[in-house]
C-alpha cells in the first residue's frame, strides 16, 4: 500500500510517502513541504498548494490520501488556513479517485509513538526510526506527513473491515426501512378508508 500524507497548512504543508503493509517493515518513498508566502493573496496560495499536491500526486502515483483532521484551535486565521489547505488536499485526491482517510493529530501520534500526548520531537523519532532514516525530517511538518501516512497504513486494515461490515449491513437495512415505510403507508391508507366509511 501507498499512502501520501499531508500536514495540511498555508505557510507550510507537509507531505510524505510511505509504502508498506501493516507488521512489515515500512519504506519512505518521498518527503517535503509545500510552501507558500505568507504575503501572497489567499488564492494565490491556494493554487500554489494544489500545483504541489499535484505533482506529488503525479510522481508518486498513492493508493491513499491521508490528511491531519482540523481541530478547532484557539487561533481561527490559524485553523481556518489549515481547513482551507486541507480542503484543497482531499480535492486533489478525490478528483483522481483517490480515497482520502482523516485522522486526528492524537491517533497519528498514538500509532507511532504509543502514546497520543507524544510532541513534536517524539513523533520525529519515531518516525526515523519507523522509516529507517539517518536523521529526522525536517521541518516537522515533513515528518508528521510521514506519520499520517504511517498511521493509515497500520489502521486501514481495521477501518477496511469496518466499512465492508457496514455495507454489507446496508442492503438489510435498507430492507428494513423499506419494510416500515410500506407498513407505515399501509397504516396511512387503511386509517384514510377508515375516516371515510364513518
Amino acid at each position: 500500500m501507498r499512502v501520501l500524507g499531508v500536514d495540511p497548512g498555508l505557510t507550510r504543508c507537509g507531505v510524505g510517502v510511505v509504502e508498506g503493509v501493516a507488521g512489515r517493515p515500512l519504506t519512505m518513498r518521498g518527503v517535503g513541504v509545500v510552501r507558500t508566502p505568507a504575503d501572497a493573496e489567499l488564492g494565490l496560495r491556494l493554487v500554489a498548494i494544489e500545483q504541489g499536491i499535484e505533482q506529488w500526486l503525479d510522481e508518486y502515483e498513492p493508493e491513499f490520501v491521508a490528511v491531519e483532521r482540523v481541530f478547532s484551535q484557539h487561533n481561527v486565521r490559524t485553523v481556518m488556513g489549515t481547513a482551507q489547505a486541507s480542503a484543497v488536499a482531499m480535492l486533489c485526491a478525490a478528483r483522481r479517485g483517490i480515497p482520502v482517510a482523516l485522522h486526528t493529530p492524537s491517533e497519528v501520534k498514538a500509532a507511532v509513538t504509543g502514546s497520543g500526548r507524544a510532541d513534536k520531537a517524539q513523533v520525529g523519532a519515531m518516525v526515523t526510526r519507523l522509516l529507517r532514516l539517518a536523521a529526522p525530517p525536517k521541518p516537522a511538518d515533513a515528518a508528521d506527513a510521514l506519520a499520517l501516512a504511517i498511521c493509515h497504513i497500520w489502521r486501514a486494515p481495521a477501518q477496511n473491515r469496518l466499512q465492508q461490515a457496514a455495507a454489507q449491513n446496508r442492503p438489510q437495512q435498507a430492507v428494513a426501512q423499506n419494510r416500515l415505510q410500506q407498513a407505515a403507508a399501509a397504516h396511512a391508507s387503511h386509517q384514510a378508508s377508515k375516516g371515510r366509511t364513518a
